[in-house]
């Protein structure tokens, strides 16, 4: 077998070091492939803005009539509340798995594989339809008497019931997001702090939680996101939301259904981007002490380019 002798570049001795020039590695192929990128992307950008079914003219007339941004502030709402309930409760039901109590255990592990296993249209329509079932609702001694009765029909309003059905859905999911960054918190930590003599609920609260945070909130911002999308449901319950603002318009306006449904999207494209700029910002604050040094902004990425764009234009002029 013979061997493929690779011949050795002398270097040029002729001037200083200084003065040489560092040839940098060529890469062909990544401007090929961002070359074809750039045109698929200018393609789809060119149909878009040309094709005449989109209706940009009725995009742009949609876009923020008070309709449209009643049913967003909905969405914001049923978003806020049900992700605050959902977190919490996911919380408790993280816990009460993890807990030494047998009962907690199974009672927390049969709610979350009830919930996860029901689809949400189908618990929201349960909900709806709830007051059917039971006409009142009474607190009291099992098999006895009540102390505590309320009408269903008169508390369980649109909104209510959206959130109530969002935030259970929710809790189920959260609370494994929950239990498994607990769970990714170093053993060492738990002894460390037990071995401080510190009460259990401190030892979680100032101790593990926060450590656990840096896992939780990477996936549980990405449920978030699942969260916002989910609330166009609540249409099936009789609440205008933004999905349901744009579905009741297209009935309205048959011509105006594709405009529409673009700005639904736009809105909701714009929600999720701002929740993940949060996002970037929070697990930022929470890598402080994991991480030697922190990730850089969008803010000071752009300007550490654009003084190597500068120092490489010197040494460009200077050679």
């Amino acid at each position: 077998m013979s061997e493929t002798l690779v011949p050795v570049v002398p270097p040029d001795t002729t001037r200083p070091l200084s003065a040489q020039r560092v040839v940098p590695l060529r890469h062909p192929g990544r401007w090929i492939t961002g070359a074809v990128v750039l045109v698929l992307v200018a393609q789809i950008a060119h149909g878009l803005a040309t094709n005449p079914f989109y209706q940009w003219d009725r995009f742009q007339y949609w876009f923020l009539r008070p309709v449209i941004t009643n049913g967003l502030v909905v969405t914001l709402e049923v978003t806020a509340y049900s992700a605050v309930l959902g977190l919490l409760g996911g919380i408790v039901l993280a816990l009460a798995r993890l807990s030494r109590n047998l009962v907690l255990r199974a009672a927390s592990w049969v709610y979350v594989w009830l919930f996860r296993s029901v689809p949400l249209i189908v618990v929201l329509l349960f909900l709806y339809n709830f007051s059917a079932l039971y006409r009142t609702v009474s607190l009291g001694v099992p098999f006895g008497p009540a102390f505590w009765h309320f009408d269903e029909s008169k508390l369980a309003t649109d909104l209510v019931v959206a959130v109530v059905g969002l935030s259970l859905n929710e809790a189920a999911y959260a609370a494994e997001v929950v239990r498994a960054g607990i769970l990714s918190v170093d053993q060492g930590q738990h002894e460390a702090s037990a071995a401080l003599g510190l009460p259990r609920r401190y030892q979680f609260a100032r101790i593990v939680f926060p450590q656990a945070l840096r896992a939780i909130i990477p996936s549980y911002v990405n449920q978030l996101i699942g969260l916002v999308k989910s609330t166009s449901l609540v249409f099936y319950v009789s609440l205008l939301d933004l999905f349901g603002s744009v579905q009741s318009m297209g009935s309205t306006y048959p011509g105006d259904i594709v405009p529409l449904l673009l700005v639904a999207t736009a809105w909701y494209v714009i929600l999720t981007s701002v929740i993940s700029v949060v996002q970037f910002y929070v697990e930022r604050h929470y890598s402080r002490g994991a991480l030697r040094t922190l990730p850089p902004t969008p803010l000071q990425r752009l300007r550490a380019n654009l003084s190597a764009l500068r120092a490489r234009v010197r040494r460009e002029t200077a050679i």
